[in-house]
């Protein structure tokens, strides 16, 4: 399954009323890191399909989104488990340890 890209308008249902786990990456088409990150991040989703949806937030489009959740500095990972922080990320980190992060 493909990231679901999120935007002001579907991150209240994609992701705070989403039931189970859900990863969103914060991030920035201008990043470097971000990019680094973005196959992994893929990867990710495809291969834990039916455990956690993945999703993407471009923070120059949602920055009062980001701004809420406190990301100073991209990329940031968050896992959401039935709409509540459990776990956050940041920085470029191994697939290993995104995977860590619902294990």
């Amino acid at each position: 399954m493909a990231e679901v890209i999120l935007n002001k308008d579907n991150f209240r249902t994609e992701v705070l009323d989403a039931k189970g786990l859900v990863l969103v990456d914060f991030w920035a088409t201008w990043c470097g890191p971000c990019r680094m990150l973005a196959s992994t991040v893929a990867q990710v989703a495809e291969e834990n399909e039916g455990k956690v949806k993945v999703c993407k937030l471009d923070v120059d489009q949602a920055m009062d989104i980001a701004m809420s959740y406190g990301v100073a500095s991209i990329p940031t990972l968050i896992l959401f488990k039935d709409g509540e922080i459990v776990k956050k990320s940041v920085g470029v980190v191994s697939k290993a340890d995104i995977e860590a992060m619902w294990s």
